[in-house]
């Protein structure tokens, strides 16, 4: 199996596609989970996450290299969270041909701009269990208006589960991330897999064969 970064607009899908390979025994590397954890020691990046600031690019990248010289070659790995520029990408290649670990596929996944904005302004959220429900997508409603099915707890939308706050990540996502793309593609390490359909299978199927190709 390759290992797996994925290249997504918000509401794309990376996570249930993450949640799918690490049924594959993918494992997960996620960087915001590695900086909280840094943080319990490090004063200064925990002062720099508490007032939502960026963290430097060197910072980030030293922390997933340290992480991966620990890791077991054997096993596949998802990074979550990088690169999110060109230039963390290049630089993200120079680590990981260092450490031998460059059998890597980009996965971009595509969706419509028209049914991303649907999924995240139709989405609640049940505060207990935080089953996830889609007020606007046929088949994702919950039974009862408003209500977990699991829970019965009121639901919930979470504050930048909204058009403004849609619009301004994924022109963010079209200003530093999209142009990675294209790096990629030029690598001949880009692949495409489309999320559009509610049933996920073909998706799943389609991704299954990506990170298998050799």
């Amino acid at each position: 199996m390759k290992n797996v970064i994925f290249l997504a607009p918000p509401a794309a899908g990376k996570g249930t596609f993450s949640d799918y390979l690490k049924t594959l025994g993918y494992c997960h590397y996620s960087t915001g989970d590695i900086l909280r954890e840094k943080a319990k020691s490090d004063t200064n990046l925990a002062n720099i996450l508490s007032s939502g600031s960026l963290v430097d690019d060197d910072t980030i990248l030293n922390l997933i290299e340290s992480v991966l010289k620990n890791h077991d070659k054997k096993i596949p790995f998802i990074l979550d969270g990088i690169p999110r520029t060109l230039q963390q990408a290049k630089k993200l290649d120079i680590i990981l041909n260092s450490l031998g670990m460059n059998h890597l596929v980009a996965v971009h996944i595509d969706v419509e701009k028209d049914i991303l904005i649907d999924r995240v302004v139709g989405r609640r959220i049940c505060p207990k269990c935080h089953r996830s429900y889609n007020v606007i997508l046929d088949g994702f409603e919950p039974k009862e208006e408003g209500l977990c099915d699991d829970c019965k707890e009121p639901l919930v939308q979470r504050s930048d589960d909204n058009l403004e706050s849609f619009e301004k990540r994924y022109q963010a996502y079209i200003e530093s991330t999209y142009p990675i793309v294209s790096y990629y593609k030029e690598k001949g390490s880009l692949k495409v897999v489309s999320n559009n359909e509610l049933d996920q299978t073909s998706a799943f199927e389609k991704l299954r064969g990506v990170v298998s190709e050799y």
